[in-house]
């Protein structure tokens, strides 16, 4: 059997002919920029999400640059966010000039360790910048409520993390801005890049709108220097036609993470922490083991397209050679980094996929999996 990471025939639907007829009259139309369909995804995805302001903007990473422009961040300015976080969310903050500050990260939930972050505050921070990794809801109280005692903005780094939930308030609405990405890779995807800003109030939205639109107040009245990074059109079409099963993906996601937690269960391998409350959206399904390495090449050679995400930590990329991180200073991300492992999960993943995945890597470890 061949367990692929990716179907996007399924996530189009078994008749895309009404899609197709759509994007070809946009195209022939010319409705390429911030057009009714680009208005139509924020209206809808605002919906989805219980929000009031959303923008589109080109990508995941714009996204988090814009947001940081729209609160003023720039140079002498820090932001705090994690260690074990995709390149993008600190390629952002140094984009706009700030210094990122990381810290480690808990062990059980791999989500940003709260002491920590609260002990890296200090007089330039700006910034609190969670990331709600591989899907699963970073908790926002304690942290919304430590940014407000000090004055701080809180941006929400949700590239991972469409329809996740906490007490059932959507990721993303928590801070001041929420950013999402909808690269093919995400639970919800364009066929290509784009992404998306969720603002608190209206004086932020725009804030950001300017910041999305090279800084215009009307035609050709440039109030700030902006950047130019719309959401296109046609990935707008592309985006409603698929976000009205988004709801029923990520259920079957997290049905397919059960199945995986039940037939692995008494391997020497661990899983993401879970928690009461939340709505994990299962971006990623993530184990945890010291023969990490061997098993990806065994997994590998039976046709399954498992993935390391993400072998070398932020602080020790050679981007970030010049801040002056070492190894050895966040321990517990450089060994997740070293033994997480994401297996097969898409919307549309049978159990017949996930049993054979499980038989797998249970003849990796010698064992039988558990029905």
């Amino acid at each position: 059997m061949k367990v692929a990471r990716y179907n996007y025939a399924h996530q189009l639907g078994a008749d895309i002919e009404p899609l197709i007829a759509d994007l070809r009259a946009m195209l022939v139309g010319g409705r390429y920029e911030l057009t009714a369909e680009v208005k139509q995804f924020e209206a809808e995805l605002a919906q989805f999400l219980g929000a009031r302001f959303v923008r589109g903007v080109n990508t995941g990473t714009d996204a988090l640059v814009v947001a940081l422009r729209a609160l003023g961040i720039g140079p002498g300015d820090e932001v705090i966010t994690q260690a074990n976080t995709f390149n993008a969310t600190v390629g952002a903050i140094t984009l706009v000039g700030a210094e990122p500050v990381l810290v480690d990260v808990d062990p059980e939930t791999f989500l940003i360790d709260k002491k920590q972050l609260s002990d890296a505050i200090g007089p330039r921070t700006r910034v609190l910048m969670p990331v709600h990794l591989y899907g699963k809801p970073t908790p926002m109280a304690e942290i919304v409520a430590l940014a407000e005692a000090h004055g701080l903005f809180v941006i929400e780094d949700a590239a991972q993390a469409i329809g996740a939930r906490i007490e059932g308030q959507s990721v993303a609405t928590f801070g001041h801005f929420g950013c999402f990405s909808f690269h093919p890779s995400k639970n919800l995807s364009a066929a290509g890049d784009g992404g998306a800003v969720v603002a608190r109030n209206a004086e932020l939205d725009e804030a950001l709108r300017r910041q999305r639109e090279l800084g215009q107040v009307g035609q050709n009245n440039h109030v700030v220097v902006g950047f130019n990074t719309k959401l296109d059109a046609l990935q707008a079409r592309i985006l409603s036609w698929k976000l009205p099963r988004l709801e029923q993906w990520n259920d079957h996601r997290r049905k397919a993470a059960g199945w995986y937690r039940e037939r692995l269960a008494g391997l020497p391998l661990s899983f993401q922490a879970r928690a009461e409350g939340e709505t994990h959206a299962y971006h990623l399904f993530q184990v945890r083991m010291r023969e990490r390495d061997a098993l990806l090449a065994h997994l590998r050679a039976r046709d399954i397209d498992v993935v390391i995400r993400y072998p070398t930590p932020i602080h020790l990329q050679p981007a970030f050679a010049g801040k002056g991180w070492r190894e050895g200073q966040f321990p517990v991300a450089e060994q997740l980094a070293r033994e997480l492992l994401c297996l097969p999960i898409r919307p549309d993943i049978g159990i017949d996929e996930i049993d054979y995945v499980a038989d797998c890597v249970c003849e990796f470890f010698g064992k039988t999996a558990r029905r």
